[in-house]
């Protein structure tokens, strides 16, 4: 029994080691955030949309420090949200600002103008300068009409 012991003692004590010798782990960080989308009316040639109620705006965010390594926004809409149009001459902007608010840099997005039920967009990896806050936002027709948000910190 002393035998068994002692080599369960040598044995995590070698772990312990090896752990120790191994360099640190990377610490990465995600987010992923919904906010509804509030219902709307809007004007396409004449004709009068309406977004109603049941579709969230979702934002994810993924990546270490001040580098973002993959950044999506997009719309899901359930219940009535699926059987509206969808959305027209619709953009997703990426937005960046510091930790006083001020808004250093936009990535903005191409104008569709097609309806698109389900509208989304990846962003490219970014190396900010700055901690802060990175946002997301649905412009509809040349409207902004939801963002989400996630803070970067350290």
């Amino acid at each position: 029994m002393a035998g068994q012991l002692a080599v369960r003692v040598t044995t995590a004590i070698a772990a312990a080691v090896a752990l120790a010798l191994l360099p640190p782990a990377q610490a990465h960080a995600g987010a992923i955030g919904s906010t509804p989308v509030a219902t709307f009316d809007y004007q396409v040639g004449g004709v009068t949309m309406k977004v109603p109620t049941g579709c969230m705006f979702t934002h994810i965010i993924r990546g270490e420090g001040k580098k973002i390594t993959y950044q999506n926004a997009g719309v899901d809409c359930g219940f009535v949200g699926a059987l509206n149009a969808g959305f027209c001459n619709w953009r997703i902007d990426f937005t960046y600002a510091d930790t006083s608010n001020r808004t250093y840099k936009t990535s903005r997005g191409k104008t569709h103008t097609e309806c698109k039920i389900n509208p989304m967009r990846d962003n490219a990896p970014q190396a900010l300068p700055h901690y802060g806050k990175a946002c997301a936002n649905l412009n509809v027709n040349g409207v902004r009409r939801v963002s989400q948000c996630h803070h970067i910190t350290k």
